[in-house]
């Protein structure tokens, strides 16, 4: 093997890894689109519990989402990553809802 294809293989990591890396970036861009897609309901959410006069947070509901990603979770991803994850998804999203009753609306 030349050196100049040597280093094309392995800087590209072969032929046999383009079909993979390809699933993965249309993975990558659905995981982009599901998480746009949960953000804009939890704004919604935020809007509903405005409406209602509810507080954002509800670490009852957090309590729910983080027991039923467990539940769902059948590998490889550890559980604590996987929870540490939606623990920053979550907070995000209660971002996204809404300030909290301890900070008063900018703007």
């Amino acid at each position: 093997m030349s050196g100049d294809h040597a280093s094309s293989v392995a800087s590209n990591g072969g032929p046999n890894l383009a079909p993979i890396r390809d699933q993965i970036d249309a993975l990558d861009r659905e995981i982009v689109r599901l998480l746009n897609e949960r953000a804009r309901l939890g704004i919604r959410v935020g809007q509903a519990k405005a409406g209602a006069g509810l507080p954002i947070h509800d670490p009852e509901r957090e309590d729910d989402v983080l027991r039923r990603v467990r539940e769902a979770n059948d590998g490889p991803i550890p559980d604590d990553e996987l929870l540490a994850l939606y623990g920053r998804i979550i907070a995000l999203t209660r971002q996204l809802e809404g300030p909290s009753p301890a900070e008063p609306p900018t703007g």
